[in-house]
């Protein structure tokens, strides 16, 4: 089966770069909030980047788009907005991941199809 959109890819991409995030920009010391939020965000959006690759169903894209919008809420909902270099990561790659996940999800042709079928 081959992968369909390129979306996924760069989704998985970000993905990685987040999970990575804690240790590059420092944050990982003592493991806080913002710390595990971007290994566990980061490890379920590669986790679902890769399924949405592969298996190119909506519901993929529909999962991410809600990682992304976690990862996006997530300084402000788990308070740890005083870690500048954490806060900007978290609302960058969330937003990114959702707006790759809308677009793959807009050029999915079945769900086009679906949509046509039961609006028009």
């Amino acid at each position: 089966m081959q992968p369909k959109r390129w979306q996924d890819w760069a989704n998985g991409i970000l993905g990685a770069c987040m999970f990575t995030s804690p240790w590059i920009f420092g944050f990982s010391l003592g493991g806080g909030t913002a710390a595990r939020t971007a290994w566990i965000l980061g490890a379920a959006i590669v986790l679902l980047a890769g399924l949405a690759a592969y298996l190119p169903k909506a519901r993929e894209e529909g999962i991410n788009i809600v990682l992304g919008i976690c990862l996006l809420a997530s300084p402000w909902a788990l308070n740890y907005t005083d870690q500048a270099r954490a806060t900007t990561n978290a609302a960058t790659i969330g937003l990114l991941v959702t707006a790759f996940g809308i677009w793959a999800m807009l050029e999915d042709t079945t769900l086009r199809k679906w949509w046509r079928a039961r609006h028009l």
